[in-house]
């Protein structure tokens, strides 16, 4: 029999998965004062030798950032925090129907409905194109939910969507709350053995094309796209300084700016940024610094946060927070949780798409790119 709770973590790429099954405890957080005790409970756990593995849903944020604390508010249909406390990741060859579940035809999502229409996104971005114009920030991730049906077991959909995109961060989690299935392709951070932390912000989108010489013509665009470099570059200032936060003086470097991956539907940018942790840190202390992942907020990130849930005006949830592990020596990775669906037991799916805005950008192009992201989940606009 399958565990009733677990936490799958699956690098498609490397064909490789880790596996959480059967929780000693699981920590469920929906208010501020009970997401500081959750959180110090996992620093207690790693000290005590266990694993934790679960998500922060990107609310948390308000409550990690005292500047931020009067938007704390709002009422989520997702906790703030849901983590299971493990003994140790468990071998995959007792699960095989975990790693890799039989085929399910009926594992689908359906009757895609996006909640905002081009009207209603050009209004908001008009909005948003006044803060840059008047200098208020400099960029901002504006986003938007699809609403959708489900079928199957949430791990089936899981398996099913691999095949679409494979991805270096997949996660299925069933816990407490919604099931949350996340094809995503971007690291938040990771912490190693050694205590150096490394973030891969991604910024900048193309789309795949049949045609090779067409494919190649993309990439290219994208590397040499002076928009997209400067959207990039200011993720990763902003990245840098808040890892500037807790990290040792003269480590803080770049290994590589603007790369590009490619997956089956897209193609994207990434860079990397990498410090050394300053000693005797906590849990707490590292996504205080870090939480939300500059990448999906805009920069000054502070700012950008203010603006976005004025515009937005209903919560993220699980979308845009962080999924992954911490292990009981202190390494940890974390994945950014885009791409990421919240499956209710009504049959009701959300997942947001959107992007970045800066003060050349285009309403309708943005529009249409935040929707080519959607193809993960099947939707053709």
């Amino acid at each position: 029999m399958p565990p009733r709770r677990y936490v799958l973590f699956r690098d498609d790429l490397q064909a490789r998965s880790t596996l959480f099954a059967e929780p000693r405890e699981i920590l469920v957080a929906r208010t501020g004062a009970e997401l500081a005790h959750a959180l110090d409970r996992l620093e207690e756990a790693r000290r005590d030798g266990f694993w934790s593995a679960g998500y922060l849903a990107y609310e948390a944020g308000y409550h990690l950032e005292p500047a931020l604390a009067d938007l704390s508010g709002d009422t989520l249909a997702t906790p703030l925090l849901n983590f299971g406390i493990f003994d140790a990741p468990v071998d995959e060859r007792d699960h095989p129907e975990l790693i890799r579940p039989a085929a399910d035809r009926e594992a689908q999502l359906r009757d895609f409905a996006p909640e905002w229409d081009f009207k209603t996104y050009k209004d908001r971005f008009d909005r948003l194109h006044r803060h840059l114009m008047q200098g208020d920030i400099y960029q901002a991730n504006l986003t938007f939910p699809i609403r959708a049906r489900w079928d199957g077991r949430p791990l089936e959909l899981f398996d099913a969507l691999t095949a679409r995109q494979p991805v270096r961060y997949g996660a299925c989690i069933e816990l407490d709350g919604p099931a949350i299935v996340s094809r995503s392709p971007e690291l938040f951070f990771r912490v190693d053995e050694e205590g150096f932390v490394e973030t891969h912000p991604m910024k900048g989108t193309a789309p795949r094309r049949t045609d090779p010489a067409a494919d190649a013509l993309e990439i290219e665009l994208l590397r040499s796209s002076e928009k997209t470099l400067a959207e990039n570059r200011m993720i990763v200032d902003l990245l840098r300084n808040d890892i500037s936060r807790i990290s040792r003086t003269g480590t803080l470097h770049e290994p590589s700016l603007f790369e590009v991956e490619t997956y089956p539907t897209l193609h994207q940018m990434i860079s990397r940024v990498r410090a050394r942790l300053l000693p005797d840190l906590g849990i707490r202390d590292i996504f205080a610094a870090l939480f939300p992942c500059g990448s999906i907020t805009g920069a000054p990130k502070i700012s950008a946060m203010r603006i976005l849930h004025d515009l937005e005006r209903k919560p993220r949830e699980a979308y845009c927070g962080a999924i992954g592990f911490i292990a009981p020596g202190g390494t940890m990775r974390f994945s950014v949780a885009i791409r990421t669906l919240s499956l209710f037991e009504n049959r009701r799916a959300v997942f947001n798409v959107g992007g970045g805005i800066v003060l050349d950008s285009d309403a309708r192009a943005e529009y249409e790119e935040a929707l080519l992201k959607a193809r993960f989940a099947g939707f053709v606009a």
